[in-house]
């Protein structure tokens, strides 16, 4: 996913601002930012291709780092509470 996104915004960006997305390394920098986070802010598409591409990289993050995160931390906290639970009416 990020190479692809990478690719993408370069094919999209390089065009309007090659100082900026000046080759492949630029773009997956822009790409891993994007991805993990909402963007360390230095590199930032200016089209509006690339903008949309951005803001569907940004979502398709969340989804794929912060849901399931959430997910997983809600099994162990329903974990720890069971164990708890049956701490408590053990004793």
């Amino acid at each position: 996913l990020m190479f692809i996104s990478a690719m993408l915004m370069y094919d999209i960006e390089h065009i309007a601002q090659p100082e900026v997305f000046d080759n492949a390394l630029s773009s997956l920098w822009w790409a891993m930012a994007t991805i993990t986070t909402v963007g360390y802010g230095d590199i930032y598409p200016v089209t509006t291709a690339g903008r949309i591409l951005s803001t569907f990289i940004t979502f398709l993050g969340i989804f794929l780092t912060a849901i399931p995160t959430g997910i997983i931390s809600a099994g162990f906290i329903e974990e720890s509470s069971k164990r708890r639970s049956l701490k408590d009416h053990a004793q």
